[in-house]
């Protein structure tokens, strides 16, 4: 290779090696901390209903020493929403808990309900992010590490918070009677939704599906049961994202256009409104956002049509 070709290669290989170590700048110093507050109309309620203001927060990861997302999390207290969800995965550090339901302050006081996600039972471990990749439906492997997930529950339920791990529940939310059921984590094989399944409370307006892990099973489940609204984080909106193009992967067997965000789902002629956080963490191992920004989201119920 002639010497201006050699420039022309190195030349290449540093502006690329520049704009990689660019985008790693970026995605592990700037956008994993820029907390954002999505927020969407879901006309699910009958005529006549007033609006339903339900802050979704999911995967929160944390960790003592995350003062900023800490910091973010109890802004969001000011919101005054009418019921909070959690969808799961709050910890990532044996001593976590206390931190957790200090920087949810407020929002503890509001109506509640919650679900497990893999990372509120077992702690983080190092996984190759290019397995992701290969294998985009994986599933979650029990670490030996324990969380205390039990903790966090007797202080979520204390606070007047339902623990959703298939279990029903009926809330009286702005004079709208909502039933609300969810199940245990299915990227660990956990979900068991038979023991909730069936149609919705014929005295409920409104039914509400909560999971932590999007799994088709989960989805087909709930839409065929005839719910209204179903609820999921677990996929990070795909975490690493390729700009103008969206995620690469859901970690999941979801499909990537609805990693993140309103879309539906229809399953034997029964469609549900279907919402997945981005949620508002990353894994120890893997702190780094790009294009896909942490987020929760506030999600104003409204009459249908």
């Amino acid at each position: 290779m002639s010497s201006p070709a050699v420039s022309r290669t190195l030349t290449a290989l540093g502006a690329l090696t520049g704009v990689g170590l660019g985008c790693l700048v970026w995605g592990a110093g700037i956008e994993v901390r820029s907390f954002r507050l999505r927020r969407v109309e879901v006309p699910v309620l009958p005529a006549g209903a007033r609006p339903i203001r339900v802050l979704q927060i999911s995967d929160l990861h944390l960790t003592p020493g995350q003062r900023a997302k800490q910091e973010w999390l109890t802004w969001l207290s000011g919101l005054e929403p009418d019921l909070v969800i959690d969808t799961g995965d709050n910890l990532a550090d044996p001593r976590s808990v206390p931190f957790v339901t200090r920087s949810l302050g407020r929002l503890l006081d509001k109506p509640g309900v919650f679900v497990w996600g893999s990372n509120d039972y077992y702690g983080p471990g190092f996984k190759n992010p290019f397995s992701y990749l290969t294998r985009p439906s994986r599933r979650g492997t029990p670490n030996p590490v324990e969380l205390p997930w039990r903790e966090l529950g007797d202080a979520f339920t204390a606070s007047g918070w339902h623990d959703l791990t298939e279990r029903r529940v009926v809330l009286e939310l702005n004079g709208t009677r909502v039933e609300l059921r969810g199940t245990d984590d299915a990227h660990l094989n956990r979900d068991r939704y038979a023991k909730v399944a069936g149609a919705p409370d014929p005295e409920a307006a409104l039914s509400i599906g909560v999971t932590h892990a999007p799994y088709l099973r989960v989805l087909d489940g709930m839409a065929r049961d005839g719910l209204d609204l179903i609820v999921a984080g677990h996929t990070h909106g795909g975490q690493v994202c390729v700009p103008f193009y969206g995620a690469l992967v859901t970690n999941c067997d979801l499909d990537t256009a609805r990693v993140k965000g309103l879309s539906s789902h229809r399953i034997d002629g029964h469609t549900a409104a279907l919402h997945v956080s981005a949620g508002l963490g990353t894994s120890p191992y893997a702190p780094v956002r790009f294009a896909c920004p942490p987020e929760a989201t506030l999600m104003t119920l409204v009459p249908r049509g």
